[in-house]
């Protein structure tokens, strides 16, 4: 019998890890994400794994953000030998995304170990090394985008833009039977959003007899599309115009970033962008940024007719792409307004940080949050509205006004995501998991889908195991 074994973002959000078992043994991997939180029972998330992975034969990756491919070094080092399949322009991503991440954990490593001599406790090791991460990169496959591709003799895949992030794919897996006939198992990946700046909508998946779907923003609605480029011009004018603040957009290296230089590119072509200084610092974002360009495929017919009147949408006059840290560090000691685009999103790791404790006290300051944050995290607690955060230790007062504009988010709202399933045969569809949401988000999207005539919905807790009838 096959089964199919929840191993991350279940009733949770980030670490994405969805195990499925066939009749014959052939075991795939959906996604290996690493867990981005501060929950207690998550501790050891990371570190562990809910099945060997020597025993995995294949990994299928929906996307490169890193809740969904964080720890695939790790899996490497740990054993798993098979290939790792998903888009080529995923591919692409994770090969600089993957070797951020290891940077990240060796130099986390320093600074946790220097804490644990003064206490005399046992140094760690990083979650996995720069090594790792460039090892692992050997066993990628990138596919195109709508074709089947036969992982072996009874096993097809099959990716379709899911409008999430550039790359970002659901996941057909095709089962042949005995028999001739064919079993088919769905995962949403993240699902995006219609009418995005920059990527194509998302298309449609696949019937199928299971289906694994996320469930970000169960019960919410965003704010309207056509309203970004005005609400970010606003906050822009109030800021650094009226308040003669510093902006601060904490923003995913990958996806975000690039969608908010992109719209400050318009908003200069039109000449309504105040001439102030606006600096992406980032290094991987600058990196991201260059992969952006490589894959014109991914692109939605707006931006390819832009780019025929301006060859270059992530750039223009005033616009500085900050590598060294020397330049990062010099970014603070100014005076004057600007505007600072800077990694990550959730305000966790990285250079934002950095800025965030130079401007968060300061009331003509703005912090603009453009995406979710997890509530554990640093951002989590200052989109909701903490008055105090601690940040390198250190206690800081949130005096600079917190801005919140979900609209920029990469995910669907629940009506978009009902929207982007709408298309499924639902007497074919067996059953259908909720994973990559908080419970109460979880709860109000199946109620969601029941009133849409989802007849099976169920909400998996980590490690729970379910039979598939193929």
């Amino acid at each position: 019998m096959a089964k199919i074994k929840f191993c991350g973002a279940a009733q949770t959000v980030t670490g994405s890890s969805h195990l499925i078992t066939l009749d014959d043994g052939t075991t795939i991997l959906l996604d290996c994400g690493l867990y981005q939180g501060n929950e207690d029972k998550y501790e050891n998330f990371n570190r562990e794994w809910l099945f060997n992975p020597e025993e995995i034969d294949y990994l299928v990756l929906s996307h490169a953000h890193i809740d969904h491919s964080g720890r695939i070094p790790k899996l490497s080092k740990d054993g798993f030998k098979g290939d790792i399949i998903c888009t080529s322009a995923t591919r692409d991503l994770a090969s600089i995304m993957l070797m951020d991440s290891a940077y990240i954990q060796e130099k986390d490593v320093v600074y946790v170990n220097k804490r644990k001599e003064r206490l005399g406790l046992k140094p760690v090791k990083p979650l996995y090394t720069v090594e790792d991460a460039r090892m692992c990169m050997d066993q990628f496959v990138g596919v195109g985008y709508n074709r089947w591709y036969r992982i072996n003799d009874t096993v097809s895949v099959r990716f379709r833009d899911s409008g999430h992030i550039l790359g970002s794919a659901s996941v057909t897996i095709r089962v042949e039977m005995e028999g001739g006939y064919k079993k088919y198992i769905g995962f949403t990946g993240d699902i995006g959003r219609p009418e995005r700046p920059i990527l194509r909508d998302p298309q449609p998946l696949d019937d199928v007899d299971y289906l694994i779907c996320e469930s970000t923003y169960g019960g919410r609605k965003h704010g309207g599309m056509p309203d970004n480029k005005q609400e970010l011009l606003d906050v822009i004018h109030h800021t650094c115009v009226d308040k003669k603040g510093k902006l601060i957009i904490p923003a995913f290296s990958v996806g975000r970033t690039q969608e908010i230089v992109y719209m400050l590119d318009q908003l200069e072509r039109e000449g309504k962008l105040p001439r102030i200084p606006v600096f992406v610092d980032s290094p991987l974002a600058v990196n991201a940024t260059d992969i952006f360009t490589m894959h014109p495929e991914c692109f939605d017919e707006n931006i390819l007719d832009y780019m025929s009147e301006d060859p270059n949408p992530f750039g223009f006059n005033g616009l500085k792409y900050v590598r060294s840290v020397d330049q990062s560090k010099k970014i603070n000691n100014l005076k004057e307004p600007a505007i600072i685009i800077s990694a990550s999103g959730m305000m966790s790791a990285g250079r934002v940080k950095h800025h965030l404790a130079n401007t968060i006290s300061d009331p003509r300051n703005t912090i603009l949050v453009v995406g979710y944050c997890s509530p554990g995290t640093l951002g989590g607690r200052i989109r909701a509205g903490d008055e105090e955060v601690r940040i390198f230790g250190v206690h800081y007062k949130v005096n600079a006004e917190v801005k919140v504009l979900d609209s920029f988010s990469a995910h669907g709202d629940q009506q978009e995501m009902l929207d982007y399933l709408e298309n499924l045969n639902r007497h074919k569809l067996k059953k259908t998991f909720l994973v990559h949401g908080d419970l109460k988000r979880q709860e109000a999207f199946k109620e969601a889908l029941e009133e849409n005539k989802f007849s099976t919905v169920e909400i998996p807790h980590l490690g729970q195991s379910y039979k598939l009838e193929l």
